[in-house]
């Protein structure tokens, strides 16, 4: 029995994490808890969750993709610039940067798969391509001025509800769906865990990896609509460092690094964590620079605890 009490434990003690910050930064400033304030960290968390959906797939195969931060810039600029200067409807628009968004993660499955170069290589060669690719789309200036009925995406209300809120759920459900109850799902926990071995069994581990860094992209993309769609203005900067961010909240949600194990259902943990993290740091008047200290460490306490994890199973 109280071996079963310790693994509830420390199966949930990211949420416990979860409550202590909330606690403490509603002690801290009571503008926390305001209203506005809650649904501006539901917005800011919305976008993180898109994007961590597939990162936590690249992740559970012990990859990386560090141009997701650059697949949410490119998309806010060509969403922004098929609208405003070529004429395309919100629809066809939206649709033709998820595409290439999709795209681009396909492209980084056959740089990782394909070619072979190592995840961290390929990822941060695309992302410095898309990066500068934003720049020279844009000009360098934000892109703005398109169809205000775009800003529901991002905006809007769907009752009490944000509408991006929405989609971030519904992203996280498609997630563990995926994970759960598909075979696809089990593939992916089975290269993680052992790549030699999965081949061997007869997965074909690269149209895995193919698959996996084309989610990776779609759902990058995703969350650079719903950005878009909340600033209502396209910046070449949009997405820069989102990477970083997206990748904390995977590992603090308690995604092995090395691979083969993690939850959605702890993921959304580490997203909220970071979202009031990040939310309360601000309202504490903490500086810019403070705050990537403080995310730095955090990153660190959570890939540090996982390898002592995985030293203890080895053991």
């Amino acid at each position: 029995m109280k071996t079963n009490v310790l693994n509830q434990l420390k199966s949930k003690a990211i949420w416990v994490v979860f409550a202590l910050l909330f606690i403490g930064f509603a002690l801290a400033n009571p503008r926390f808890l305001s209203s506005s304030n809650l649904f501006t960290i539901a917005r800011q968390v919305s976008m993180y969750g898109i994007a961590s959906i597939g990162m936590t797939f690249v992740i559970l195969i012990a990859g990386i993709d560090l141009s997701t931060g650059s697949v949410i810039t490119i998309v806010n600029i060509v969403c922004a610039y098929l609208m405003v200067n070529s004429g395309f409807s919100m629809a066809a628009a939206v649709i033709c940067s998820l595409l290439m968004a999709t795209l681009i993660g396909v492209l980084n499955g056959f740089l990782v798969s394909t070619i072979g170069i190592p995840a961290i290589i390929a990822t941060f060669a695309t992302q410095i391509v898309f990066e500068g690719a934003a720049y020279l789309l844009s000009g360098g200036t934000p892109v703005y001025g398109f169809d205000e009925r775009f800003k529901v995406i991002g905006q809007g209300y769907l009752g009490p509800i944000p509408v991006p809120v929405i989609i971030m759920i519904c992203c996280f459900a498609i997630g563990a769906f995926i994970l759960n109850k598909t075979y696809f799902g089990r593939y992916f926990y089975a290269v993680g865990g052992n790549e030699e071995a999965s081949k061997l069994s007869g997965i074909r581990v690269g149209a895995v990896k193919y698959l996996i860094y084309a989610l990776s992209g779609l759902f990058a993309g995703l969350a650079g609509i719903v950005m878009l769609s909340r600033t209502n203005s396209a910046q070449p900067t949009a997405g820069k460092g989102y990477e970083f961010d997206v990748i904390t909240c995977v590992v603090l949600g308690g995604v092995s690094v090395s691979g083969g194990y993690g939850k959605i259902s702890n993921v959304v943990a580490g997203v909220l964590i970071i979202g009031i993290l990040t939310n309360g740091m601000v309202l504490l008047n903490v500086s810019t620079y403070m705050q990537m200290v403080v995310k730095g460490i955090v990153l660190a306490l959570a890939v540090g605890f996982d390898c002592l994890q995985q030293k203890r199973a080895s053991k």
